[in-house]
């Protein structure tokens, strides 16, 4: 009966919106502000018995609300997992750890969330079982991890180190975002600039070269041609880069097999592929680290580390490693065969597995390429700024060089 109260006094919050409004108060003064209701005709009422005769009553548009009804993100359930963690080590109650998680949400959807699971505990299920159903967010090795610690009696624990886990996933990820948002953000700022330039200011140029009736050097007249062609299709190639873009996306989203070729073409990248190769062991390394050390068996532990690697590439090889040790053969050597992994990687491994501090070693493993990753992407920005000044100064010196050509060739000929 609580929880359904609970969930009643939630959607009437929903509906809740923030009006603006002026009016006279009971002084005959001109007054105004802002008040809290769940439509015009309630702050309306409201206003009134407060002896304010309205004028006017308008929804206010915030930038927040936007903020509010945005999606869960992996940042969100990465900050949800590190607040149960240190609430629940602060000898903070599952369920009331849940309400004041709930509590420190902006995202409503987020609050959704975890009110819901809260409702699942506090109906006699495991947190575990709880967090299966809403498979959407919470991963399998998530769930997994969860009902280790659940076992053990270590849930705190087994939280701080999902957190943890969590925490250097997402800057790992971050990183590769960074080396790959910057060359195509300039690329495109590139490309904008170009069209701007050849549908706006190459024509005045047109216009002044008529008047010279001369032949305009080639490279001058590709560039008058090129403006044209902009001019007068600049729709469909818009149309026809949109429509791509959308093409490509959903091709992402429902083919697995173009989802594998892209990963594969994406290793063999000049300087991103190799940043890429180190991403992926660096997961490797961190997801055995973290399984293993939770006390999940070996063969268990690769299996989750493979769909974490982010390339079929390993997990391809991944899992056939967990086939080899399923097999009986230790994890050195069933690296080995894969033929893929780096000889550090499997020399570290072995060291590991000989002096029974594998943990130890995949961490170490872990942190170095996560090191390495960091380091990559500072020499790449470091090396395209140039590279990128580079390619905007023969784009628009280009055409710059292009509309002056004749100006130089006319005043060669008066001279």
């Amino acid at each position: 009966m609580a929880v359904a109260t609970q969930r009643r006094k939630k959607v009437v919050e929903k509906k809740q919106f923030t009006y603006s409004w002026s009016g006279i108060d009971r002084y005959n003064e001109k007054v105004k502000g802002e008040i809290i209701a769940d439509s015009p005709q309630h702050a309306k009422q409201l206003l009134t018995e407060q002896q304010v005769k309205v004028k006017k009553v308008a929804k206010k548009l915030e930038f927040g609300n936007f903020k509010k009804n945005a999606s869960i993100n992996s940042q969100d359930l990465t900050f949800f997992t590190r607040q149960m963690a240190t609430m629940m080590q602060s000898g903070v109650p599952l369920v009331q750890s849940f309400d004041i998680s709930a509590q420190g949400m902006e995202k409503l959807k987020m609050k959704d969330l975890i009110e819901n699971i809260r409702d699942s505990v506090a109906g006699g299920n495991l947190l575990s079982v709880a967090l299966r159903k809403h498979p959407k967010y919470f991963d399998p090795l998530f769930c997994q991890l969860v009902m280790v610690g659940e076992q053990s009696g270590t849930i705190d624990h087994m939280l701080d180190r999902l957190a943890s886990y969590k925490e250097k996933t997402e800057a790992l990820k971050a990183k590769i975002k960074k080396a790959l948002t910057y060359p195509i953000a300039v690329i495109v700022v590139a490309i904008i600039v170009t069209a701007i330039l050849l549908i706006k200011v190459v024509p005045q140029f047109e216009s002044l070269f008529k008047g010279f009736g001369a032949d305009l050097p080639v490279f001058t007249q590709f560039v008058v041609n090129l403006s044209r062609a902009l001019q007068q299709w600049w729709w469909a190639v818009a149309g026809i880069l949109f429509i791509s873009g959308i093409l490509l996306k959903r091709a992402h989203q429902s083919s697995e097999n173009f989802r594998h070729k892209l990963q594969l073409t994406s290793l063999k990248v000049p300087v991103i592929g190799n940043i890429l190769h180190q991403a992926a062991l660096a997961r490797f390394a961190r997801t055995l680290c973290t399984t293993y050390a939770s006390g999940v068996p070996l063969v268990d532990a690769l299996s989750s580390a493979a769909g974490a690697s982010g390339n079929i590439f390993y997990e391809r090889a991944i899992l056939q490693a967990k086939r080899s040790v399923s097999g009986g053969q230790n994890l050195r050597t069933s690296l080995i065969m894969t033929g893929i992994f780096p000889n550090m990687v499997i020399q570290m491994i072995g060291i590991g597995e000989d002096a029974g501090s594998l943990e130890t070693m995949l961490d170490k493993l872990a942190i170095f390429y996560e090191t390495a990753v960091d380091n990559a992407v500072d020499s790449l920005t470091a090396l395209l700024e140039p590279f990128i000044m580079c390619v905007l100064g023969i784009l628009v010196g280009g055409l710059i060089i292009a509309m002056y050509l004749p100006i130089f060739k006319l005043g060669s000929v008066i001279g």
